[in-house]
């Protein structure tokens, strides 16, 4: 899934996630446990980070344009 698609998508509190996972209805062992956990954060962690740079990026941008319009 793109970066674009995964920001699109509507997230869950992670705390309701990590409840999703503990309680689901198959029981995993700790080791696929800790897997998707890491996995979990992993994916969110690189969304917030890409839509930090967005944001970074959106900002210059906009700096610049004032700057050419001065």
């Amino acid at each position: 899934m793109t970066q674009q698609a995964e920001a699109s998508r509507p997230q869950i509190p992670l705390q309701d996630r990590l409840r999703q996972l503990l309680d689901g209805p198959a029981a995993l062992d700790k080791r696929a446990l800790l897997g998707t956990l890491y996995a979990e954060v992993s994916r969110r962690e690189t969304v917030a980070y890409a839509a930090g740079w967005n944001d970074a990026l959106a900002t210059a941008r906009r700096g610049s344009r004032r700057a050419e319009d001065a």
